[in-house]
């Protein structure tokens, strides 16, 4: 049974999408504590647009995506510090292919079929852009709910946040380079280098955050 979703706000989404990232690119620091969550939202690559949010602010979304359980707590022998991870998959009936297009079109906004492919790579490695394609008409097409649907330009938007997404999408500009349409090896692995960085970054922050 697939369960549907209230609309989401965009720090709501963010959140989100951070946590669903860093369970499957980084699991062995998953679940999270606030302040990893925090710098995972504002890390600034492979996010768009890039955000400054502050504790409360993360808070306050947590506290609002645990009431529609697409978050929560967890508990475990070890954690010194409160925890949370999500269980968008398991609320949604989604799969690991479902789960990483969701993630980079939650993060990263309008995506074409070809970034898509290319950024998802960490977390999913789809065999073409036709798999891709496949996976997101699958999901435009869920009832009661689609999940995603097509904009302007070939790209796609998620619509956690309400169908409004495919109207905002509609009026972005956007241009696609050769490489972004068909993902250059070289690209492709230096976006997710940035992307190490920016989270060998965030755990070295929340570690000297225990100490002080």
């Amino acid at each position: 049974m697939v369960t549907t979703v209230e609309p989401l706000t965009p720090e709501q989404i963010r959140v989100l999408g951070s946590l669903v990232e860093k369970e499957i690119t980084t699991p062995e620091y998953y679940p999270l504590t606030l302040n990893a969550i925090v710098n995972a939202c504002n890390q600034k690559s492979s996010r768009d647009p890039v955000v400054s949010y502050d504790e409360p602010t993360v808070h306050e979304a947590l506290a609002a995506l645990r009431a529609v359980a697409l978050a929560g707590r967890v508990s475990g022998a070890g954690h010194r510090v409160e925890k949370y991870g999500h269980s968008l998959g398991e609320h949604l009936n989604l799969g690991r292919r479902e789960t990483a297009l969701l993630c980079v079109l939650m993060l990263r906004g309008p995506q074409t079929v070809g970034e898509l492919r290319g950024r998802t790579e960490r977390m999913y490695e789809f065999s073409d852009m036709d798999e891709v394609e496949s996976v997101l008409e699958s999901l435009a097409g869920r009832s009661p709910d689609p999940l995603v649907a097509p904009a302007a330009r070939g790209r796609w938007v998620q619509l956690l946040g309400g169908a409004g997404a495919v109207e905002a999408a509609s009026s972005m500009p956007h241009a696609v380079s050769p490489s972004v349409a068909d993902p250059h090896p070289l690209e492709a692995r230096i976006e997710a280098l940035e992307q190490q960085v920016e989270e060998l970054k965030s755990l070295f922050e929340t570690f000297l955050k225990q100490f002080e």
